[in-house]
């Protein structure tokens, strides 16, 4: 199962859920992440509490879909609610689409409430990755409805 994770500028939550699902899925589920308008840089607060929760950073970049054309997603999950309004490229051809909305952490102006937030948002994304290695072992008939159901749960 090879996964794409959009948001709009690619600094934060799905930054943070290509980092969290390579690390807590097996060999059967890749994972990448990219933005329609991303900013060129990984959101500092992210790269602190993926450490901080003992994730690794290396290799995270906040990169445009334009340069992800060769990795040929089976899945392609938005986690903002601007990226899912978008029009995505044609060249996700026949991946399923789904909507995972995650709030965006980064936006609380507070430390203490920046910091309850991120950690919030790790741990939902942890509690997804972890069900993918079952969902990628499914036929993948079966993919879109349960990759729609664990989004809806939280």
């Amino acid at each position: 199962m090879k996964i794409l994770f959009i948001c709009t500028h690619n600094r934060c939550r799905s930054i943070l859920s290509e980092a969290i699902t390579n690390q807590l899925t097996d060999s059967n589920v890749v994972a990448r992440s990219a933005g329609s308008q991303p900013v060129g840089e990984v959101h500092p607060l992210s790269l602190k509490y993926l450490k901080l929760t003992g994730f690794d950073t290396s290799g995270l970049l906040s990169k445009s879909w334009d340069k992800l054309e060769d990795f040929a997603p089976d899945v392609v999950v938005t986690v903002c609610d601007s990226a899912a309004k978008e029009s995505c490229p044609v060249w996700f051809g026949e991946a399923i689409n789904v909507h995972w909305g995650l709030e965006d952490p980064s936006k609380m102006n507070d430390a203490s409430q920046a910091e309850q937030a991120f950690l919030h948002t790790i741990d939902i994304i942890s509690t997804r990755a972890k069900a993918l290695n079952y969902i990628a072992q499914q036929p993948k008939t079966e993919w879109h409805h349960a990759l729609k159901k664990l989004g809806a749960n939280e």
